[in-house]
């Protein structure tokens, strides 16, 4: 199966696996970005969907080390390797502190961490918080806003960055 081929079974299948109803299916596609890994090597798909007032992030990486990995939607929407520090702090619009178990957290960039099998092969389906029109104003701002995958687990907790270690892969979100 080609990149793109797993990248499209896996968000469809992560995607509805959250669903409980058919009402929760997600209705349409607002954004996608092509993940890289610091060397330029293809690293997945990510694609935020929409279902009323609510989107849903998925994404479909290969190429990872196994095991888990802090995933941030950053303030920049820029790549730039090897260390894609182009693309700015955690996105937080609010200026909340980090974390879902901070108790003073957590901001639009905080996600689930991304677990990755021995063959390098994860997949997340994540909500996203907020309204649809403020979550979209955030996202799609004037710099727009990176997908960036750590080499380290996030501990939900550590301001700002949750203590996930360095960056090792990367997308602009680029709205469909």
């Amino acid at each position: 199966m080609t990149m793109r081929g797993f990248a499209a079974a896996a968000t469809a299948l992560v995607g509805l696996a959250g669903c409980t109803t058919l009402g929760d299916i997600p209705t349409k596609r607002v954004a996608s970005a092509t993940l890289r890994l610091a060397n330029g090597t293809p690293a997945g798909e990510a694609f935020i969907t929409a279902s009323g007032e609510r989107l849903t992030l998925s994404v479909a990486a290969i190429g990872l080390p196994a095991g888990a990995h802090g995933i941030h939607l950053h303030t920049t929407g820029s790549c730039d390797a090897p260390t894609f520090a182009s693309a700015g702090g955690h996105l937080n619009p609010a200026g909340h502190q980090h974390g879902t178990a901070n108790p003073a957290g957590s901001h639009l960039g905080d996600l689930p961490n991304l677990i990755a099998n021995t063959a390098g092969l994860a997949s997340l389906s994540a909500p996203l918080n907020g309204l649809r029109s403020d979550t979209e104003s955030a996202l799609f701002d004037g710099d727009g806003t990176a997908l960036v995958i750590h080499a380290a687990p996030d501990d939900y907790k550590t301001d700002p960055s949750g203590n996930s270690g360095t960056r090792i892969a990367c997308g602009v979100i680029k709205r469909d």
